[in-house]
């Protein structure tokens, strides 16, 4: 079984699967699987753009818990999805040296549930669990996604909307 954890760049996918190995959770870091299926780098948003269909087809058979940005990609049993409150996001990624272009866009994917959208097309509801990172810490977070797939917990989709924020911009 394949529990992934999805969400935007900021919202805490890291430090989350840091809290879950300190729990004693062997967590992949997909970021170290993608080096043989980039394409190209994007030097003006400091990313590298990635051949994501090759990739999951090289990676479907993985098992446990696998953390990315693309975790939501892979045939998982259950994907959980890290939400953070865009200006929130913003201020997390602006010491990581992003530049504003990147940092708009990432906050703005979040904002539009982009990556939430990707999940759901590919997942069932029943099978998908959001947590917002917005106030809580990586220990609470980690704490969530272990009930939900041990199944102490249900799934969560749909809960957590950012629009009422972006219109009061």
């Amino acid at each position: 079984m394949l529990i992934g954890i999805t969400g935007t760049p900021g919202t805490g996918k890291t430090s989350v699967a840091e809290a879950l190995r300190k729990r004693g959770v062997d967590v992949l870091d997909l970021k170290t699987t993608v080096a043989p299926y980039v394409l190209e780098h994007d030097d003006e948003m400091g990313a590298d753009i990635v051949d994501v269909e090759e990739w999951a087809k090289a990676n479907q058979f993985l098992e446990g818990y696998a953390e990315g940005s693309i975790a939501h990609f892979l045939p998982c049993e259950k994907i959980v999805v890290l939400r953070c409150r865009p200006d929130v996001l913003a201020d997390r990624l602006a010491p990581r040296g992003y530049s504003e272009a990147k940092i708009r866009e990432n906050a703005e994917a979040e904002a539009l549930d982009v990556i939430l959208i990707e999940t759901a097309d590919a997942f069932a509801a029943e099978q998908i669990y959001e947590i917002d990172t917005t106030s809580i810490d990586s220990e609470t977070a980690a704490e969530q996604i272990v009930a939900f797939a041990e199944g102490k917990i249900p799934a969560s989709f749909g809960s957590i909307d950012w629009s009422e924020y972006v219109m009061s911009l």
